[in-house]
């Protein structure tokens, strides 16, 4: 089961998605679209993406501001969730992804990206780093004692 990791922004839209066995999240690519309302081909691009890695499901970032309210920005991941879910049929988890961004510019400079070359890897980064989130938390609901010899 693969599943897919989004970043929504208002120009661009990050895409990820795990390994067959749902462990890690790879970068896939970057949805540019010249206006923020022009979703219909952003739309039609995931959806192919959705087919060709085959994918069940989706998890779409969540900006939540840091005292945990819901902003405009995050008003439009929601609606943005709810079209990708009416035209694909497939499930989509909203998942919060405050930092995420900041973290994957971070990376981006520890790795030595100039910062010309940053901005078109940017979100990608961030949909994995939202993924992988996921996919972690996953992992600790399965495994839930897991690390605890640490502790002992």
């Amino acid at each position: 089961m693969r599943i897919m990791g989004l970043d929504y922004g208002t120009k661009t839209v990050g895409v990820a998605v795990s390994d067959p066995l749902g462990i890690t999240a790879q970068a896939v690519e970057t949805i540019v679209r010249k206006s923020e309302n022009k979703l219909r081909q952003t739309l039609a691009r995931i959806e192919a993406l959705a087919k060709e890695y085959e994918v069940e499901k989706f998890v779409l970032g969540l900006p939540k501001h840091m005292n945990n309210d819901i902003g405009e920005r995050a008003e439009k991941a929601l609606e943005f969730g709810e079209m990708l879910r009416r035209r694909t049929g497939l499930e989509v988890v909203m998942w919060d992804e405050r930092l995420t961004t900041a973290s994957a510019e971070r990376t981006l400079i520890e790795t030595g990206i100039r910062r010309e070359n940053r901005k078109q890897y940017v979100d990608q980064i961030a949909a994995v780093f939202i993924l992988q989130g996921f996919l972690d938390s996953l992992a600790m609901k399965q495994n839930p004692d897991e690390g605890d010899e640490l502790y002992e």
